[in-house]
């Protein structure tokens, strides 16, 4: 996941300008390269100090989730409740990557002269450690040119359209795993009691068999 997300962002910093869009597939999936300083999907935080809380906030993240991650494989947890916990350790990395070290090592990309960003720029990066841009590009205008209707309050006449967001193979990952913990989570929790009580109850019968001898 976090391989795929690296490679597909590379390639967009490399051969889009800012701005830049291209259909995949009809209407309703597109390439637009947009670079963000906030958090997923394209939310922003704080200005320059919000970035860098933002980006030592992912760092603390994947460290802690690391040792976590490790611990729920140890006591042999669900497998589907540690498969959707890496997709949210791998979305967050892969997003800490951009905001580490993005700007360090691409120049910037210029929309006005439609000019793309360079690897390893001789004059060096567009900004300084833990200030990257995240980059995304995935985009579902799955309905377009629509207004939502006017007997709804605030929003009535209002220009609407879904899917709007512009997000990464990241975005998608922690998504996934966020909202694959959500419905199953009875499931996974359930799983891993069961298999604590199978392995707590041979180790009360040999302490009850050395009582009674």
């Amino acid at each position: 996941m976090i391989i795929a997300d690296q490679a597909l962002k590379f390639y967009i910093k490399l051969n889009f300008f800012a701005g830049e869009e291209h259909r995949v597939i009809g209407n309703w999936f597109k390439l637009h390269f947009v670079e963000n300083e906030g958090m997923a999907w394209g939310w922003k935080f704080g200005g320059g100090f919000g970035k860098i809380f933002l980006t030592m906030f992912r760092l603390v993240a994947v460290i802690w989730g690391s040792f976590l991650l490790r611990d729920f494989i140890r006591k042999k947890y669900h497998t589907g409740f540690i498969f959707c916990a890496a997709l949210i350790y791998a979305g967050a990395l892969g997003n800490l990557l951009d905001s580490m070290f993005y700007g360090l090592i691409f120049d910037n990309s210029d929309f006005f002269r439609g000019n793309v960003a360079h690897l390893f720029p001789a004059a060096g990066g567009y900004a300084k450690f833990l200030h990257g841009r995240v980059v995304d590009m995935l985009y579902f205008p799955i309905i377009t040119d629509a207004h939502y209707p006017s007997w709804i309050p605030y929003f009535g006449g209002k220009y609407f359209e879904f899917f709007e967001p512009v997000f990464n193979i990241a975005d998608a990952s922690i998504s996934t795993g966020v909202i694959a913990l959500l419905v199953f989570q009875n499931k996974f929790l359930h799983k891993h009691q069961e298999h604590t009580e199978v392995v707590a109850v041979p180790t009360e019968s040999v302490e009850d068999n050395k009582e009674l001898n």
